[in-house]
């Protein structure tokens, strides 16, 4: 069987590929097991806010407050001082207006975002004792690929083979860049902090109580997994859409999930993914202790080191799919360091964004037990009935290409560094009549399922 790491048609672009219906999906099959949503480390996420806000449906409804000013006031200092500590010093600023002035040291981004060019070592990781007066570490070796007929091809042969890099963020538009020697970090603002439903908790997922199984906490999946083994990694290419998102309390994610650890209190995962507000937007998240106190979103903690100058993790991306029309996607690979054993974040063909130091785990020191690739949306039933909010392109698995999302070239990291076919893809929906998935394997997209929905219908009140 012939597993492409990417597709050669002649509307595919570098890290956002644009498809076209060149190959036929074979037919799908489905099995079921108990669903885990534990490690995501590089998945697609469309919200209608960022997801640094609590989901839980006990937050949904405004509640009656008595205004106490002594307590804002508080909340207002607690606000402050966690900006200072968040926000680093930047020696060049590509602001967030839309605007067609220009500065020297202070241009313009077209999606709302203010993008601060930040000395690699001053970045929130390196506030972290392990790494106190430390730079970057260079680059590891990527894993061997299997490719062209099953010849092994390593990571020189495919950068000769790899065209000219394309810009996929919004804010690179603009056609500034963060100077060598910094990187790009997107500016948290005070009403990002006064719109999170803890100010205390923010750039943290909401704890978890209860086993984080399909069911849990409105939370509602359909996925693609491999559990059982030992993996070193993961690799897949995910459709790029923008879903509607019914209320600012629900979210609706497409992401990749690596996981180790028991789903008490010492899971570990290391996430990424593409939420939004007008435009999906890339973001990771890690854990080392089931969401307790550990963890955080993009750069909002001291834990992933950034080494690109060009990926603003949390900034929107462009260009996105469309219902019958172009069919975009982003390939993202996550993989253990052999010789130094950090989590590596690759973003499309051969970006290096950075990686996670192995000391801030304790699982996943060693390997993932298992790897998820799929959406999750959050229903928080607005009305007693399910939500309106859409999984990936809005509509069912069934509908194929150009219509559903996908992910397809599905893989797994061995032991010896190498980017292996998944053993064994199960899948599961566990609200079919809301969202659904279907799997198959073909010489082209190698292992892969269509899924999503558009949640409220008459198949799913």
């Amino acid at each position: 069987m012939l597993i492409l790491c990417r597709i050669r048609c002649p509307h595919f672009d570098h890290r956002i590929r644009r498809l076209n219906p060149c190959s036929n999906m074979a037919s799908c099959s489905r099995k079921t097991s108990p669903i885990i949503h534990a490690f995501v480390i590089f998945l697609l996420v469309c919200s209608s806010i960022s997801p640094i806000y609590s989901s839980e449906p006990h937050n949904l409804h405004a509640r009656n407050r008595t205004f106490r000013p002594d307590k804002e006031l508080q909340k207002l200092k607690f606000i402050r001082q966690r900006l200072n500590k968040i926000n680093k010093p930047a020696v060049k600023t590509i602001q967030a207006i839309q605007s067609n002035i220009s500065f020297r040291d202070l241009q313009h981004s077209p999606d709302g975002d203010t993008i601060d060019c930040v000395l690699s070592h001053h970045q929130p990781a390196f506030d972290l004792p392990e790494l106190k007066g430390q730079r970057p570490l260079d680059p590891p070796e990527r894993p061997r690929v299997y490719e062209r007929d099953g010849v092994m091809m390593t990571a020189e042969v495919e950068e000769e083979e790899e065209e000219e890099e394309e810009d996929v963020q919004l804010w690179r538009m603009s056609g500034e860049t963060c100077p060598e020697g910094t990187i790009p970090i997107r500016r948290t603002t005070e009403q990002d902090m006064l719109r999170a439903s803890s100010v205390r908790r923010f750039g943290r997922k909401p704890r978890r109580r209860v086993r984080r199984d399909s069911t849990s906490n409105g939370h509602e999946h359909a996925v693609g997994y491999v559990s059982g083994g030992e993996y070193y990694g993961a690799k897949g290419s995910i459709n790029v859409w923008a879903p509607h998102v019914s209320n600012p309390y629900e979210f609706s994610l497409s992401q990749l999930w690596v996981i180790s650890g028991s789903f008490a209190h010492d899971l570990n995962t290391i996430e990424a993914e593409l939420y939004g507000d007008n435009y999906p937007r890339f973001f990771t998240y890690w854990t080392n202790d089931a969401y307790e106190a550990t963890g955080c979103y993009n750069l909002m903690c001291s834990g992933f080191v950034q080494t690109n100058n060009r990926i603003a993790i949390g900034a929107a991306i462009s260009p996105i799919s469309s219902y019958h029309g172009g069919q975009f996607d982003i390939t993202l690979l996550i993989w253990k360091d052999p010789k130094h054993g950090n989590w590596w974040l690759e973003f499309g063909s051969g970006i290096l964004v950075g990686y996670w130091p192995s000391f801030l785990f304790t699982h996943l020191r060693d390997h993932a037990t298992m790897v998820q690739f799929g959406g999750e949306i959050v229903n928080t039933r607005p009305g007693g009935s399910h939500t309106s909010t859409a999984m990936g392109s809005g509509h069912f698995a069934g509908e194929g290409f150009g219509k559903a999302s996908y992910f397809r070239n599905l893989e797994v990291v061995d032991w010896d560094n190498n980017l292996i076919p998944l053993p064994n893809l199960r899948v599961l929906a566990d609200h079919p009549n809301c969202y659904d998935i279907r799997g198959g394997v073909n010489g082209v997209w190698g292992h892969y399922f269509y899924y999503g929905g558009p949640g409220r219908s008459v198949r799913c009140p």
